[in-house]
């Protein structure tokens, strides 16, 4: 496949990830062979505590298109998000690429990212609600948040997107090097619908992805921070207080 930019990476948090390694991995490798060009960066932190740090250091050794990202020093999830596009942004990649490991987010549909942000579009949401899309392997109650979280995310924030929770998602340099400075509310998985508050004046399209989530389980600190950023910002959009914060 061509491309018109093939300076593009992926990252990747990973946290206790040791029985999913291998086949993401292989994944991984296929699409970065079929398009001839990419670099991975795996995020590892102190939430590990299986071998994933260990397989993640050995893959980069054995194919230098990865790399491990050590960064102890993260305090959520949020932290890792950030350390692998600072990562990103040192070593002069044009296209980032942001994914859950786990399979959750499939790697064969990497290439409809880069064509998306190579067609002039400066990020690259990816949507589980919109046409070629889907939730599998998914407990109800999951696609109930997801859904719900979506709808309350638009009428709250004035935002017109099938998908605000989903953390597959694409960025040109120039966007992420604007996002990183900010200094994000969220510390759980409201930094995607975040993101995708502070991005809508940019120029976007939505990607359709496939999700599997096994787990029907959603951390209740969460769920508590995302109603807060939620709150905030409703209220700050409310009374005209948020184009400073926008990102154009």
């Amino acid at each position: 496949m061509d491309l018109l930019n093939d300076n593009w990476c992926v990252i990747i948090p990973m946290a206790n990830e040791e029985e999913e390694f291998h086949p993401l991995i292989s994944r991984l490798k296929e699409m970065m062979d079929r398009l001839q060009s990419g670099k991975v960066y795996l995020v590892v932190d102190t939430v590990s505590v299986d071998d994933t740090r260990g397989l993640c250091e050995r893959i980069s050794k054995e194919d230098d298109r990865f790399a491990t990202v050590w960064a102890p020093e993260n305090r959520n999830v949020v932290d890792a998000y950030m350390r692998g596009y600072y990562t990103a942004l040192e070593n002069n990649h044009e296209l980032i690429i942001e994914m859950d490991a786990g399979l959750s987010h499939d790697p064969y549909a990497l290439p409809m990212f880069l064509r998306i942000l190579n067609e002039g579009n400066e990020c690259a949401f990816g949507s589980r609600f919109i046409n070629g899309g889907s939730i599998v392997d998914s407990h109800l109650r999951r696609r109930f948040l997801s859904k719900a979280g979506s709808l309350l995310a638009n009428i709250c924030l004035g935002t017109k997107l099938w998908d605000m929770t989903s953390g597959y998602q694409g960025f040109s340099r120039e966007i992420a090097e604007k996002f990183v400075k900010l200094e994000l509310m969220s510390t759980g998985h409201f930094y995607q619908t975040e993101l995708r508050f502070l991005l809508k004046k940019t120029r976007y399209m939505e990607v359709p992805i496939h999700y599997k989530a096994p787990s029907p389980n959603v951390n209740l600190t969460s769920i508590l921070n995302s109603l807060k950023c939620l709150i905030f910002y409703t209220f700050m959009r409310l009374f005209n207080r948020v184009d400073y914060l926008m990102i154009k």
